[in-house]
């Protein structure tokens, strides 16, 4: 991340500036086309569903990029309640706990409080949205043959931070009147990883085991 980014946010909160899409791209119509879907007010396991004409990997991006932002928003309203002592192993309760790993320091999976493990998720997510290799967003380039691998691993560690949020700090959440902002986001993200298959079911488990269910 460049030295001007990093100067956008406090360190101490997990918290990214949005990624935007460029107008006039086929990218940006097909954000506007999710946006107005959600805006309609339709059901959002209709909302999810790929549209009429459009490439799959199209659709996928703008909504990997899309969550990226909420979730973002959403971990940076509590952010301040999630810290090294309030948080020191980064879990969804004592029944699952969340190890980091990557390709630079951390080759082995490593046991990190939550805020550690959020700072080091986004930065690796934003790494891999911008990175053209992967995320590619010139019309008629083709998509890698490993995004589809790339996105599940970003969705299923962005599902980690609902757990965390919703199972260690959903009181702040009610606090601030924001139930029902997480719900929506949740049950959104809920029904497009189940549509394209993006999450393995095992790992949804935290969430349905608690009762937070996206049906109804």
């Amino acid at each position: 991340m460049s030295h001007a980014l990093k100067q956008v946010f406090n360190k101490d909160k997990t918290f990214r500036p949005k990624r935007k899409f460029e107008p006039g791209t086929q990218r940006f119509e097909l954000h506007k086309k999710a946006q107005a879907s959600l805006n309609a007010g339709l059901d959002l396991k209709v909302a999810v569903q790929l549209p009429p004409g459009e490439e799959q990997n199209d659709w996928v991006a703008v909504h990997v990029v899309d969550f990226f932002n909420r979730i973002n928003l959403i971990y940076g309203t509590i952010s301040d309640y999630c810290t090294e002592q309030s948080c020191p192993v980064m879990s969804g309760g004592p029944k699952y706990e969340y190890r980091w790993q990557d390709e630079h320091k951390y080759r082995k999976p490593t046991a990190l409080s939550a805020p550690q493990y959020m700072n080091l998720l986004m930065d690796w997510i934003e790494v891999q949205i911008n990175n053209e290799d992967i995320f590619p967003t010139n019309v008629g380039t083709p998509f890698p043959k490993n995004f589809l691998p790339v996105v599940k691993k970003i969705l299923s560690r962005l599902f980690r931070v609902f757990v965390h949020v919703y199972i260690h700090h959903f009181d702040r959440i009610t606090q601030m009147g924001s139930e029902a902002h997480v719900n929506t986001c949740y049950k959104h993200f809920y029904y497009f990883v189940k549509e394209f298959n993006l999450i393995d079911t095992k790992e949804l488990e935290p969430l349905v085991s608690l009762g937070v269910s996206a049906e109804g």
